[in-house]
């Protein structure tokens, strides 16, 4: 890790617009939360406000923070400057996504276990649940968008559409998605911890490994695709 490059991805990552909507996103799961608790009984939606959160909320703060920690660089061609100085480009990725990383558990994964226990305070078993498999989601989808962001400028556009389209609207119609679908590997792990959490039916172990060879070669790829981009001075 590289603190100069964590600490300047963090003025790219909350200095902008993107911030702002990073912001809005979990404050307003919270809001939809405290509105349902106060309308009715404890425990009423539980699974529609996690589930919102889950799959939209969360790969949305991952997206954004990935995209925001390195596209913009790409865009405007000031990562030519960053990778001209003598540092490991897999040291330049992997400090990016430590601080995607930790926007994402912030402001995706908190979020969760605050709506979880706001709704049905008495179930924290459920509400926890949520919070570790948005970890093991939030890791993995974060290591994605970064990989993304490092191949193409249109990252956030093809990060929505495997957020939105692939997982949650084919994801519904085809249950073989399930396999190569980041959400549903979160749940398979939230599932083993408290059995209120609907599991898709991967298996724990298919879960985990998959996350890990996601989650590591990904952020691998963006740090190859940066040395690549250094020689070629494409895009």
């Amino acid at each position: 890790m590289n603190p100069t490059i964590m600490r300047l991805s963090a003025q790219a990552l909350f200095g902008r617009r993107r911030g702002l909507v990073l912001l809005l996103i979990p404050v307003l799961l919270v809001a939809l939360s405290i509105v349902v608790r106060a309308l009715t009984e404890a425990g009423t939606g539980y699974e529609a406000i996690l589930s919102l959160g889950f799959t939209l909320a969360l790969p949305i703060v991952a997206l954004l923070s990935a995209a925001a920690v390195l596209g913009p660089e790409i865009d405007d061609g000031s990562v030519v400057y960053l990778l001209a100085k003598p540092i490991s480009r897999h040291t330049v990725a992997r400090s990016k996504y430590a601080v995607a990383w930790a926007a994402t558990m912030g402001l995706g994964v908190l979020p969760l276990i605050v709506s979880g226990l706001i709704i049905d305070a008495g179930d924290s078993r459920q509400a926890l649940a949520w919070g570790v498999g948005g970890i093991v989601a939030g890791t993995t989808y974060t290591a994605l968008f970064l990989g993304l962001a490092a191949l193409t400028r249109h990252a956030v556009v093809v990060g929505l559409l495997f957020a939105l389209l692939w997982e949650s609207v084919l994801g519904n119609v085809l249950t073989g998605i399930r396999w190569l679908a980041i959400g549903p590997w979160g749940r398979e792990v939230a599932g083993e911890i408290s059995p209120r959490v609907p599991v898709p039916g991967t298996g724990l172990t298919y879960a985990l490994v998959a996350s890990v060879i996601i989650a590591v070669g990904t952020v691998w790829f963006a740090g190859d695709r940066l040395r690549s981009f250094t020689l070629r001075g494409d895009e």
